[in-house]
């Protein structure tokens, strides 16, 4: 064959090749943007793409399309790709691991609380965690780290920023006390140990904090995390009991005690000395850190009847129930998993929500209250309220038209009243967060 028409035979085989990958990446490119965009309109019915606090924001200028933080994230679905692009798909499922940020080999993604329409009200602290009042800390989900792993490592870090600074002066004052034993607050705790400070650990409830509020049988999600006197923990996700086993363990083999059922009243300071009054006692101390989490005290319905014994606001132990009336208020992920834990015990469970519709529930819990439903072992009712709780009966409204239903226990799951107060009486200031990016370090 002649040279020329060999040559060009290549030539032609080459670009036809070149033409036929380019064409199945644009097919490819298409699909993966249809499923994306499908997500991303599914999400928004579903309530779950509009934030709720803190949530990954892409630059789409810079962003290259490497997909590193669609494989970086150890969540389903909070971000695809579409039309060469990261996009975000359901941002209020968004937990803070932060792994998206530190993937992105081009800085794209930025993690940020609140949005223009939708301000998060949080304290206003540092980067090292310090609020506007000098060596008084905030840790954990206070701050806005809902996250375990997020919650410990800000423990920790906020002591090391506190060791770094104390000046050790007198033997009467403790160099930090550490309001709240959660993640953050035993982190805190542990790191103090490690340190040689003298500390101090104040706790209401007990060992665990938000965590020790969850139903027996709830599953936590965690990750691997580096917990201060113990090492590496690698957890992917366990139960409630066997994470509270483990941090007590910790603290008994490193002989830590912390001062439980002990309620922080009020913290002031004078002359660079915190005094923080609790129920029992007043100490001083050089340097507090507030870990004591964002729901407070739990949000009332202010309805008659709601002070009788039979109504709760929290689920500890649904296995002591059995063949109940009981009607459970809200329509987040707390209140949906403790009527399904609660009609697994054989108990006649009714839920009652004030919206048309469940949303920004976890993918599993929605599809496990729908099939509840659906087999009658749960009665859900929408556009519902509670008008009165009676001694054997509860008085519903049901689309503004009155229903009463047996009933021996009530648990109200309407959120909790975030501890503004005490922070106001403190003196820290408190700031709407609109959009603001929170700082992670690249690793």
């Amino acid at each position: 064959m002649n040279p020329f028409y060999e040559n060009l035979f290549s030539i032609l085989f080459i670009v036809g090749l070149v033409l036929s990958i380019f064409l199945i990446y644009l097919l490819v490119v298409s699909r993966r943007s249809r499923i994306t965009q499908s997500k991303i309109e599914k999400a928004k019915e579903s309530g779950f793409h509009e934030p709720v606090s803190l949530h990954p924001v892409i630059n789409a200028e810079t962003c290259i399309g490497s997909g590193a933080c669609i494989e970086a994230c150890p969540e389903k679905d909070i971000l695809g790709w579409a039309n060469g692009r990261a996009k975000v798909i359901n941002a209020s499922r968004c937990v803070g691991h932060g792994a998206c940020f530190h993937a992105c080999p081009v800085q794209a993604i930025t993690l940020c609380i609140g949005t223009e329409k939708r301000g998060v009200e949080l304290p206003h602290i540092s980067q090292e965690f310090e609020t506007n009042i000098p060596m008084l800390y905030i840790a954990g989900e206070l701050g806005g780290m809902g996250l375990i792993k997020n919650a410990v490592v800000q423990g920790k870090q906020a002591v090391e920023f506190i060791a770094r600074r104390l000046q050790k002066n007198s033997d009467k004052h403790y160099d930090v006390i550490i309001i709240g034993a959660g993640p953050a607050g035993i982190s805190a705790t542990l790191t103090a140990a490690k340190n040689n400070l003298k500390y101090l650990t104040l706790e209401q409830d007990t060992i665990g904090g938000t965590v020790f509020n969850f139903p027996r049988r709830k599953i936590i999600m965690t990750s691997a995390m580096d917990l201060p006197l113990y090492g590496k923990l690698k957890l992917k996700e366990t139960t409630k009991p066997e994470l509270i086993n483990l941090w007590s363990e910790i603290i008994s083999k490193n002989e830590i005690v912390i001062n439980q059922q002990e309620k922080v009243l009020n913290i002031s300071k004078s002359n660079d000395i915190f005094e923080v009054e609790s129920d029992k006692q007043v100490y001083s101390s050089y340097s507090v850190i507030l870990a004591i989490g964002r729901r407070g005290s739990p949000r009332k319905l202010g309805v008659p009847g709601e002070e009788k014994e039979k109504v709760f606001y929290r689920l500890l132990d649904p296995e002591l129930y059995k063949n109940e009336n009981i009607l459970v208020v809200g329509g987040g992920d707390s209140a949906i998993e403790s009527a399904l834990l609660l009609a697994d015990e054989n108990n006649n469970v009714t839920i009652s929500y004030r919206s048309d519709k469940f949303v920004r529930l976890k993918p599993k819990n929605l599809e496990r209250i729908q099939k509840y439903s659906i087999d009658n072992k749960i009665s859900v009712l929408f556009n519902s309220s509670v008008k009165e709780i009676l001694d054997n009966e509860v008085i519903l409204l049901v689309n503004n038209e009155e229903l009463i239903i047996p009933n021996n226990i009530v648990y109200i799951f309407a959120g909790g009243e975030l501890p503004n107060h005490l922070l106001e009486k403190i003196g820290v200031r408190i700031t709407k967060k609109f959009g603001d990016a929170v700082l992670f370090h690249k690793k």
